[in-house]
């Protein structure tokens, strides 16, 4: 799996979750060989990061823009209650 799979950092989140959906389905199963399951276990916490990095990259770039009394533009963090 690894040897052949795409750089984990070339991954947009939607393929790294997509891949990490995968990974945890395989585990949950219990029917792969140790070596393999270490193996895809790594690769797992490796797109688990990458996928937490990914969002909050996104989470930074969500900015509401609020106009301020004084005319002035600023940024506040967006609000996803």
């Amino acid at each position: 799996m690894a040897d052949k799979a795409k750089p984990v950092a070339k991954m947009s989140f939607e393929e790294a979750m997509a891949e990490l959906e995968t990974i945890v389905a395989q585990l949950e199963q219990g029917d792969v060989e140790l070596e393999k399951s270490i193996e895809i276990y790594e690769r797992g916490a490796a797109l688990k990061k990458h996928c937490e990095t990914r969002l909050k990259a996104a989470e930074l770039k969500v900015e509401q823009i609020v106009q301020a009394g004084g005319g002035q533009v600023t940024t506040e963090p967006a609000s996803f209650d």
